[in-house]
C-alpha cells in the first residue's frame, strides 16, 4: 500500500514539474531568444543526466548501433523538436500549449501504426484517434483563409512539436536501446542541444547568457527540475506502474499548467479550449479502453495499441 501511495505522490510531483514547464517558458521568453532558450534547457539537463548515468552504471556510453540510433532519434525528434514549442509559445498561452500536449499519446499511437509492424488498432481505437484530432481542432480553430491570423501559427507550431516528440518516442522504441535510461536521455539531450545551438546561430539569434533573475530562474527550473529531475521520476514510474498508467500524467499536466498560467501570468483559457481537451481525453479513453479496463481490474495491460 505504501508503495502505491509513493507512486501516486511521484505521479502528482511529475505532473506539477511538467505542468509548470509551460508558464516557465512564457516567463523566459520575455527576455530570451526562443531557440537559444531551448538549447540552454537541454545543455543543463544533458550534463546532469549523463553525469548521473556515469555515477550509477558502467553502461553509460552509447557504443552499440541500437543505442546510437536511439540517441540520434531522441536528440533530433524528442529534444530538438521541442524548439517548436518554445517558438510557438511566443503567441500561445501556456495553458493552451499544455492542453495541446494531451494529443501526444494519441499521436504516438498513430506514428506506431505506420512504423512498428506489431501495432494494430481496432475500430474503437480508430474512433479514439479521430476524436483526438477533433479535440485539437476545437483548440486550434484555424482560419483556412489566413493561417497567420492571431495565434494560429503559434498553435500549429506547437502541433509540430507534438508530432516531433511522439515520432521520437516511437523511433526510440523501435531502436530497442540497451543503454541506461538516464544516460540515454542525457546523450539525446546533448545531441539535441548541439542541434538547437546550430539552429539558433542559423536564424541569427544573438548569443547571450540569461541576464535577468527571472530568465535565469526559468532556465534553471527547466533544465534541472522540469527535465533532469522529471525524467528520473518518469522512468521510475515506468518501472513501478507501467507505461499506460504513467502516460495518464499527460492529462494532469494541462490542469497544472492552466491553473498556474491563470494565477501567475493572468492568462485566459476559453471554454472551447477546455471542451477540446475533454474531447482529446475521450479519444484517449476510446483508444486505450481495453488497457484501461485491465488497469482498473488490476491486471497487466495489454501490449497492443488498445
Amino acid at each position: 500500500m505504501r508503495s502505491r501511495y509513493s507512486a501516486a505522490g511521484l505521479f502528482v510531483l511529475l505532473a506539477t514539474l511538467w505542468g509548470l514547464t509551460f508558464p516557465a517558458i512564457s516567463v523566459g521568453l520575455r527576455s530570451l531568444e526562443p531557440v537559444l532558450f531551448a538549447a540552454f534547457r537541454y545543455d543543463i539537463a544533458a550534463v546532469l543526466l549523463v553525469g548521473y548515468g556515469v555515477a550509477r552504471t558502467t553502461d553509460w556510453y552509447p557504443s552499440a548501433e541500437r543505442d546510437l540510433a536511439a540517441v540520434l532519434a531522441g536528440g533530433v525528434f524528442l529534444v530538438a523538436g521541442n524548439v517548436f514549442l518554445f517558438v510557438g509559445q511566443q503567441t500561445v498561452p501556456s495553458g493552451v500549449a499544455a492542453v495541446m500536449q494531451s494529443l501526444v499519446p494519441i499521436a504516438t499511437t498513430l506514428w506506431a501504426l505506420g512504423i512498428l509492424p506489431e501495432e494494430r488498432v481496432s475500430a474503437s481505437g480508430a474512433f479514439g484517434i479521430l476524436l483526438g484530432f477533433v479535440g485539437v481542432g476545437l483548440v486550434v480553430r484555424p482560419d483556412p483563409s489566413n493561417l497567420l491570423a492571431g495565434d494560429t501559427l503559434g498553435k500549429l507550431l506547437v502541433l509540430g512539436q507534438v508530432a516531433s516528440v511522439s515520432l521520437g518516442g516511437v523511433l526510440v522504441q523501435r531502436s530497442r536501446p540497451m543503454l541506461d535510461r538516464a544516460a540515454l536521455s542525457g546523450w539525446s539531450m546533448a545531441v539535441g542541444g548541439v542541434i538547437l545551438h546550430a539552429a539558433s546561430l542559423s536564424v541569427g539569434e544573438p548569443f547571450s547568457l540569461p541576464a535577468t533573475l527571472t530568465a535565469q530562474a526559468a532556465v534553471v527550473y527547466l533544465g534541472v527540475f522540469a527535465t533532469a529531475v522529471a525524467f528520473y521520476i518518469y522512468y521510475t514510474l515506468l518501472d513501478v506502474r507501467g507505461a499506460l498508467e504513467t502516460s495518464l500524467v499527460a492529462y494532469l499536466v494541462p490542469v497544472v499548467a492552466t491553473v498556474a498560467g491563470v494565477v501567475f501570468l493572468g492568462e485566459r483559457v476559453t471554454a472551447l479550449t477546455l471542451v477540446g481537451f475533454l474531447v482529446v481525453f475521450a479519444g484517449f479513453v476510446a483508444l486505450k479502453r481495453r488497457a484501461i479496463a485491465d488497469l482498473v481490474a488490476g491486471s497487466t495491460p495489454s501490449a497492443s495499441s488498445e
